[in-house]
C-alpha cells in the first residue's frame, strides 16, 4: 500500500509530507486549496506524463517521493526483469522535475526509466478522477471494461491469432494480384532473353577448348606447308638429308682405320644420322596428330568467332553468360509457379475465414454472457448508490471480422423503469456518470489485485442520500483495499478511517498550502465547516460529532 508521500516545490506546495494508513484515506480542504496538486503528485511518481509549470515558482525543482509497503510478487518480478532486485517489502519511488523541463526517476535511490515507473504504477494504485467518467461517454471503450471484468482472454487472444494469420495470407494475396501486370511483362522480356541466348547452345569450358584450336586453326595452312617441307627434306628421295648423312658415314669408315682422328667425327656423325631419323619420325607423328583437315578448321573458326560475338553483344564471359540464362530459366519457373500459389493461399484464405469466423461467433457468445454477469453486478451496485432505477443494459451488433472480433458494442442506459435504453452520452447527469463510474470500478476491482484505489471527486455532482451510499461503499471496499479519497462532502469525509486536511494561507505573500492529519476534535471542525460553512454553531459541532461517531472503528 502506499504508506507515505513526501512533496517539496509543487505548484503552492513547499513541503509536505503525509502518512496514508491502510483502510478508507479522505482529503477535505477549500476548493484551490492544491488537492488536485496531491494527485498531480501521485501520477508523478507512477510515471505519469508531467510538465515543467508543476514546479514551484523560483525553484529549480520539484520533488515527489512516495513509500510503498508490503508490495506484491508481481511487482518485484516487474522490477526483477528490468534489473531491479528488491529484497525487501518496501518500495521508494522518486520523482524530480526540475524547471527547465527535465526530469529523473528513481527507484530505491537509483535512476530508473519512466517507463518502468509506468509499469510498476499499474500494479500499485489505480486512479479514478472526474475525468475518467469519460471512458463511459466513449462507446468504443465500454467493450474493454466488460472484458476487463472477466478477465479471460484466451478467446480473444485465440481469435487474435487466426485473424492476424488471415490478414497475412490477405496481404500476400493482395501484393501477388497487384505484381500480376508487372509479372507478364517480366515474363515476356525473360522469353526473349532465354531465346536469344539458347541459339547459341552454351557449353561450359567450350570457349577455353575453342581458344587454342582457334590459334591453331588461323595458322593451319602455315603449320601444314612447314611439317610436309621439313619431312620432305629429311625423307625425298632426290634430297633425302638421311641418306646423304648415312652416304657420308660410309665414305668416312672407310679411311677411318688410316686416321684416327676420324673416330670421334663418324660417332658424331651416326648420332646426327640417328637423331635426323627420330625428327622426321616426330613430324610426321605430329602432323597425322593435328588433323588439320579444312572441314574441322572451318568449324572451329566459325564457332569460336560466334562466341566472341555474343561475349561483346551481353559484354560478359561465356560461363557467366550460361550462370545468366540459368538465372533467367529459374525467375521465369519461378513466376509462372505464382499462379499455382495464388491458387494455394486461396484455398488458405477461405479456411482461414472460416475458422476466424467460427472463432468470431464463438468470442461473441461468450463476451454476451459476461456482458449479462458485468450488467447485473453494476445494477446491484447502482441500486445500492440510490439509483435502484437505473439500469445498464448490454448492445451487440455485429459486422465485419477486425482484430477484436466481429462486435460493435456500447452500454446502454435506462434511467427510469420503462424507459428505452439509450447511449449513456445522452442523458446520464454528472452526478449519475460519478456513481455509474464508481459502481464498475467496484465490480471490476474484484478482479484485480491492486492494493491502493485513489478516488478523485467521485462524489461530484451528488449529495445527501446519493452521497452517504457512496460513502458506505468506499468504506466498504477499504476493508479489502487501500482507499484515498478527494472529497467536498461530509457524509463521505466522516467515514474515512484518516482525515487528512488540505488547506491553503499566505506566508510572507505568497500563498502556500500544508497538508496535516486531523484528530477526532479537528475532524469535528473540518466536517463542521463543510457542513455549514465557516464559524460554524455548537450545533453544528454537535451534529458532526456525532455524525463521526457513527463510524469510529
Amino acid at each position: 500500500m502506499l504508506s507515505e508521500i513526501y512533496i517539496e516545490n509543487l505548484a503552492v506546495i513547499k513541503k509536505a509530507c503525509i502518512s496514508f494508513k491502510s483502510g478508507f484515506n479522505a482529503f477535505t480542504g477549500e476548493t484551490g486549496a492544491g488537492k488536485s496538486i496531491l494527485i498531480g503528485g501521485i501520477n508523478a511518481v507512477l510515471g505519469q506524463r508531467i510538465t515543467k509549470d508543476i514546479v514551484r515558482s523560483g525553484c529549480e525543482k520539484a520533488v515527489v517521493s512516495a513509500l510503498f509497503t508490503d508490495i506484491d510478487e508481481s511487482v518485484k518480478s516487474v522490477l526483477s526483469e528490468s534489473g531491479f532486485d528488491i529484497e525487501e517489502n518496501d518500495l521508494v519511488i522518486t520523482r524530480e522535475i526540475r524547471a527547465d523541463g527535465g526530469s529523473v526517476a528513481r527507484i530505491n535511490s537509483r535512476t530508473a526509466p519512466v517507463s518502468l515507473l509506468r509499469d510498476i504504477g499499474n500494479l500499485l494504485v489505480n486512479i479514478h478522477g472526474q475525468h475518467d467518467s469519460q471512458v463511459l461517454l466513449n462507446s468504443t471503450l465500454h467493450l474493454a471494461i466488460v472484458e476487463n471484468f472477466n478477465g479471460d482472454f484466451s478467446l480473444l487472444e485465440s481469435y487474435k491469432s487466426s485473424f492476424r494469420e488471415l490478414q497475412s495470407v490477405a496481404k500476400q494475396l493482395k501484393s501477388l494480384k497487384a505484381a500480376e501486370s508487372e509479372k507478364q511483362q517480366r515474363i515476356a522480356f525473360l522469353d526473349r532473353q532465354i531465346e536469344d541466348i539458347e541459339k547459341y547452345n552454351l557449353k561450359a569450358g567450350e570457349y577455353d577448348e575453342l581458344s587454342a584450336q582457334y590459334a591453331l586453326a588461323k595458322d593451319a595452312e602455315a603449320i601444314n606447308l612447314a611439317l610436309q617441307t621439313a619431312t620432305s627434306l629429311l625423307n625425298d628421295e632426290d634430297i633425302c638429308a638421311v641418306s646423304n648423312v648415312y652416304a657420308a658415314e660410309a665414305a668416312l669408315e672407310d679411311v677411318s682405320d688410316s686416321l684416327s682422328s676420324l673416330s670421334e667425327l663418324l660417332e658424331r656423325l651416326s648420332q646426327t644420322r640417328l637423331e635426323i631419323q627420330d625428327i622426321s619420325q616426330a613430324l610426321t607423328a605430329l602432323g597425322s596428330s593435328l588433323s588439320l583437315d579444312e572441314e574441322h578448321i572451318d568449324y572451329v573458326v566459325k564457332r569460336f568467332e560466334k562466341l566472341e560475338r555474343i561475349k561483346k553483344l551481353y559484354n560478359m564471359e561465356i560461363d557467366e553468360l550460361i550462370a545468366v540464362y540459368e538465372g533467367y530459366k529459374s525467375e521465369r519457373d519461378t513466376l509462372e509457379s505464382s499462379d499455382r500459389e495464388i491458387e494455394k493461399l486461396n484455398e488458405k484464405r477461405g479456411l482461414l475465414l472460416e475458422q476466424a469466423t467460427k472463432k468470431a461467433k464463438e468470442l461473441s457468445a461468450f463476451r454476451a454472457k459476461i456482458a449479462d454477469d458485468f450488467c447485473n453486478r453494476v445494477a446491484l451496485e447502482l441500486e445500492f448508490l440510490n439509483m435502484p432505477g437505473v439500469k445498464i443494459v448490454p448492445y451487440f451488433e455485429q459486422g465485419k471480422l477486425t482484430l477484436n472480433g466481429m462486435d460493435s458494442f456500447e452500454l446502454l442506459i435506462s434511467a427510469n423503469v420503462g424507459e428505452c435504453p439509450k447511449p449513456i452520452s445522452k442523458i446520464a447527469s454528472g452526478g449519475e456518470l460519478s456513481r455509474i463510474m464508481l459502481a464498475l470500478k467496484n465490480v471490476i476491482a474484484d478482479k484485480d489485485s491492486i492494493p491502493t484505489l485513489i478516488f478523485d471527486e467521485v462524489d461530484a455532482g451528488v449529495s445527501g442520500k446519493a452521497a452517504q451510499k457512496i460513502g458506505i461503499k468506499l468504506k466498504e471496499i477499504s476493508r479489502l483495499r487501500q482507499v484515498i479519497c478527494v472529497t467536498h462532502l461530509a457524509q463521505i469525509a466522516v467515514m474515512a478511517n484518516e482525515h487528512i486536511l488540505i488547506e491553503k494561507s499566505l506566508v510572507d505573500g505568497r500563498t502556500q498550502t500544508s497538508v496535516k492529519s486531523l484528530d477526532f476534535e479537528e475532524r469535528t471542525a473540518e466536517i463542521a465547516r463543510i457542513m455549514g460553512g465557516e464559524n460554524p454553531s455548537e450545533l453544528m459541532l454537535e451534529n458532526a460529532r456525532s455524525e463521526l461517531a457513527k463510524y469510529m472503528d
